[in-house]
C-alpha cells in the first residue's frame, strides 16, 4: 500500500531488509543522518541504507554535546520521523539502552515500533562519552550480557537487529575487546560494532575473531584512521558507519554562509552553493502533494 509522506511501499519487515542486505552487498555504506529530510536525501541519491546518530540527534535537537542527554522518547520520534519518510532500512544509535535491563527492553521496544531496522546498544558507564574521546568506563562485562539478552527477548520481530558496540579497546585493550564481542555473541547480538580501533591491522585481527556481521564507524577526526568503504569491506566489515560526515559539511557551510551575510548583508554570493527551490521541492515530492490535494477537491461524478 502506498502511504502518502515516503511515496514508497511501507517496509513491514526493514529488520528483514537489512539482512537480506548484508547477503546481497560485500557492504552496506550507511550515511549518518539526524532528521527526516537528510534521511530523505540520503535515499533519494540511492543508499541502500542509513543510519541515526545519538550524537547528531542530540547536537541539532539539544543543542548539547554527546552525554547522553537525549531521552529514549525523543530519540524514538525522532527516528519516527526519519522512517515516516523512507522506505530504507534505518539503524540507530540507542547509546547504553537508556537504563538497566529493564529499561533496555523498553527502548528495543518503542524503537522498534518507531520503524526501525535494528539498534545498537554500548557497554560504557552512564554518562557515556564520545566513542573516540578519553575517559571512558565500562559496565561488568556481564552486565552487557543482560542488556543484549533483555534486547533480544523484548524485540517483537526477530528480524530486528540488535547490534552490540563495545567500547573497550580504549579501556582493556583489543583483546579485551574481543573478549567481550564474543560473550556478546554468545548472549545473542545479532551483530558487533568495535568502537574506536586505531588502525587497519587492528580492524582485521578484530574481524578474524568475530563471525558475526561487524560494524565499522569512519568518524572525522578520531582515533580510526581514514579507511574508504571497500577497504573496510576487505577487512571483514558488513556495515560502514559516517555518523557526523553531513552534520560536520552543513555547519561549515552554515558558518561560511553566515560570514558572507554579516560582510556583504546579501546571500547573493552564495547562490550556487544552494539547494535550488526545484530541486528541494522535487526530494520533497511536492506536486505529488499538490496532485493528491486536488485530488479530493474534484467534484464527484
Amino acid at each position: 500500500m502506498k502511504f502518502l509522506f515516503s511515496g514508497e511501499e511501507q517496509p513491514s519487515n526493514p529488520g528483514g531488509r537489512l539482512r537480506l542486505l548484508w547477503q546481497e552487498r560485500s557492504y552496506i555504506l550507511m550515511p549518518g543522518v539526524y532528521n527526516a529530510i537528510l534521511a530523505r536525501l540520503v535515499q533519494f541519491h540511492g543508499f541502500d541504507a542509513l543510519y541515526i546518530s545519538g550524537a547528531g540527534v542530540t547536537n541539532s535537537l539539544l543543542g548539547l554535546p554527546d552525554h547522553a542527554f537525549i531521552t529514549l522518547p525523543e530519540m524514538a520520534q525522532v527516528c519516527s520521523y526519519i522512517t515516516s519518510v523512507i522506505s530504507i532500512p534505518a539503524v540507530a544509535d540507542a547509546d547504553t539502552g537508556y537504563g538497566e535491563v529493564l529499561q533496555v527492553a523498553r527502548a528495543v521496544q518503542m524503537l522498534e515500533r518507531a520503524g526501525l531496522a535494528g539498534i545498537h546498544i554500548e557497554d560504557q558507564m552512564n554518562p557515556k562519552r564520545c566513542g573516540h574521546l578519553e575517559g571512558k568506563e565500562l559496565i561488568p562485562t556481564q552486565q552487557m550480557v543482560a542488556k543484549i539478552r533483555a534486547a533480544v527477548q523484548a524485540r517483537e520481530n526477530p528480524d530486528f537487529v540488535i547490534i552490540a558496540r563495545t567500547d573497550a579497546r580504549a579501556v582493556e585493550g583489543l583483546q579485551g575487546a574481543i573478549d567481550r564481542a564474543r560473550a556478546y555473541a554468545d548472549a545473542g547480538a545479532d551483530a558487533i560494532f568495535p568502537e574506536a580501533l586505531q588502525s587497519p591491522d587492528e580492524f582485521e585481527r578484530f574481524a578474524r575473531a568475530i563471525s558475526l556481521p561487524l560494524m565499522a564507524n569512519m568518524t572525522e577526526f578520531g582515533k580510526t584512521p581514514y579507511l574508504t568503504a571497500r577497504e573496510f569491506a576487505q577487512l571483514g566489515y558488513k556495515m560502514i558507519i559516517f555518523p557526523m560526515t553531513l552534520f560536520r559539511v552543513m555547519m561549515k557551510a552554515a558558518e561560511h554562509a553566515l560570514q558572507t551575510l554579516k560582510e556583504h548583508g546579501t546571500q547573493k554570493p552564495l547562490l550556487e552553493q544552494m539547494q535550488t527551490r526545484a530541486e528541494l521541492y522535487e526530494l520533497l515530492e511536492y506536486e505529488r502533494f499538490l496532485a493528491f490535494d486536488r485530488s479530493l477537491l474534484k467534484p464527484s461524478e
